[in-house]
């Protein structure tokens, strides 16, 4: 654990890109010769973390162990073997001790730009979506491929962070590289083999043995949601028993012409986290912790999307998975299930200045600004509000945004009455204002949902505000897309709460009134949803309560 945090912190001090320096949009991990994932750092995405753990082993599949050698370093974006889109890209290090190969480590992390359309969903292919590289050498011997390195240049609106990153995920292998290393030597480890054994047998154990205290059999649940094209909808049945669990997502839509399609490794990374949270959250995770679940899809289904189709935007519908899966155990497992949250982060692919209708002196930017909504209301607890979960991504800071782009951040604040009411209230998103601070046009690339279908409450608990992309003039804009800012205008994003948890008028008085003085809900909300009256002084009104709360 110490040698891959020291790692995922070298990528994060090295990175160029301020999704990966500032949001922390990576994963890390070290493995053993086989390719099974040891450790990994506490760090990172999901989506990242639990992709890699099965992309090192499509390495192995195309690099053979006897072909590598010390200083060489591999690649690759490939949506289907990597971590959903051409976007991340994986690095896989051999680590040798005393010549012999011992280990590997791994890391991954988001490229701004890629060419193609860029990280909107309008690709019709993922050859639209921009440059894929297969599993290669990036490093041979200790010398960087400089072929390419210069064909990755070439493909990008910003060369000059896209080879900053790259290099930033080259340090990352090398830091683990060489702190695995004396970590062996300083406890005489001449093979990973017999401590990996371990760490994989004792973490399924404990893994099994959670999953053993939940009733078996087989639950199901249904979830609708924005889609692009048409409105999705996702089923999964989860059977649970023996200490395994097994989901199936066979009656979900069928994949859309748009690049919100998910591969069935981003698909399972995200089902499987959602589970862990629930079922032995205190183990590690590695490869033993992850060997009792397993997901599966039709193939052509919206979350086990085929090679070729667009998925850029994977993380979309991806990201709302784990709520699915939990919502088929809310009956089997009460008073351990919160209600549905936001999920998906509202991530803004921000272009500006290369579009024609830009003038010269326009500045050329892409970035990529990622913020969060509220967690559903938990069991015992209010949701967390501006939260990501689950992605674990980091909204990003304001003043990086403003330093990094000819953007100006005009609002940001939490959203009132935008958490679930109920019991324990959901947590809230939040309402962000950006314009150009060059009076610019820009373009979004809308990449979020929950704009039709909110997060659902649960036991009674409300329903989540639902989000919303507009212009301050009023101009409602689509959740998906490609879509200018006009000169002059602001963007305006609100995002989604999540669901309450439980009766509202069951909410303790005193906690509805903290919140009004908050300004967490409104005084319309406090009287309609909790049934709380209160004095001039702002103290409650018991006896008033009492009344309002019975008719």
């Amino acid at each position: 654990m110490a040698v891959v945090d020291e790692q995922a912190q070298a990528l994060m001090h090295t990175a160029f890109s301020p999704i990966v320096r500032e949001s922390g949009d990576i994963s890390a991990g070290v493995f053993d010769i086989d390719g099974n994932m040891l450790a990994q750092a506490v760090t990172g995405t999901p989506g990242h973390i639990n992709t890699m753990a099965e992309s090192v082993k499509h390495f192995l599949e195309v690099i053979p162990r006897k072909t590598m050698r010390p200083g060489d370093t591999f690649m690759t974006n490939d949506p289907w073997l990597g971590s959903g889109h051409l976007n991340d890209f994986v690095l896989v290090q051999p680590c040798f001790q005393r010549r012999k190969l011992v280990g590997l480590v791994s890391c991954t992390s988001h490229l701004i730009d890629l060419g193609g359309l860029g990280m909107g969903p309008d690709g019709s292919d993922v050859y639209d979506e921009g440059l894929l590289i297969p599993p290669m050498r990036l490093v041979e011997g200790g010398e960087i491929n400089q072929t390419l390195m210069a064909l990755i240049k070439s493909n990008s609106r910003t060369p000059f962070q896209n080879e900053g990153d790259i290099y930033a995920l080259i340090a990352c292998c090398e830091v683990a590289h060489k702190r695995l290393r004396e970590m062996m030597s300083e406890f005489g480890i001449v093979s990973l083999s017999e401590v990996g054994a371990y760490i994989y047998a004792v973490s399924r154990a404990a893994s099994e043995a959670a999953i053993n205290t939940a009733p078996a059999g087989t639950y199901s649940n249904r979830m609708m949601i924005d889609g692009y094209d048409f409105e999705i909808e996702l089923a999964a049945s989860l059977t649970l028993g023996n200490g395994e669990i097994t989901v199936d997502f066979n009656g979900s839509s069928s994949c859309s012409k748009f690049g919100i399609n998910v591969p069935l490794n981003y698909a399972t990374a995200y089902s499987v986290f959602g589970l862990r949270c629930i079922f032995a959250p205190e183990v590690p995770n590695n490869a033993g912790a992850l060997a009792p679940f397993r997901v599966t899809a039709p193939l052509g289904c919206i979350v086990n999307a085929p090679r070729p189709v667009p998925v850029a935007q994977r993380h979309i519908i991806g990201q709302l998975l784990p709520d699915v899966v939990l919502g088929c155990l809310r009956r089997a497992l009460p008073g351990k299930i919160p209600a549905e949250g936001s999920s998906c982060m509202y991530d803004l692919p921000l272009r500006g200045g290369f579009d024609a209708t830009s003038s010269e002196n326009a500045t050329r930017f892409a970035v990529e600004l990622t913020h969060n909504g509220g967690t559903g209301a938990r069991p015992g607890k209010d949701g967390l509000s501006v939260t990501a979960f689950p992605s674990g991504v980091y909204g990003s800071q304001v003043e990086v945004t403003e330093s990094t782009a000819p953007l100006l951040l005009r609002r940001r604040e939490l959203r009132t009455d935008s958490g679930g009411a109920g019991r324990f209230r959901g947590g809230l998103g939040q309402i962000i204002e950006i314009e150009s601070r060059e009076g610019q046009p820009f373009d979004l690339f809308g990449t979020v949902d929950r704009v039709k279908y909110p997060a659902r409450g649960c036991f009674g608990g409300l329903d989540g505000a639902r989000g919303q992309l507009a212009l301050a003039s009023g101009r409602r804009l689509k959740g998906k897309g490609k879509q200018q800012i006009p000169a002059g205008e602001t963007l305006v994003f609100q995002t989604p709460g999540g669901g309450g948890y439980g009766d509202p008028r069951k909410r303790k008085p005193q906690l509805v009134a903290q919140d009004y003085a908050a300004g967490l809900i409104s005084k319309r909300a406090l009287k309609r949803d909790y049934g709380v009256m209160l004095k001039s002084d702002g103290s409650v009104d018991l006896a008033a309560t009492r009344r309002q709360r019975k008719s």
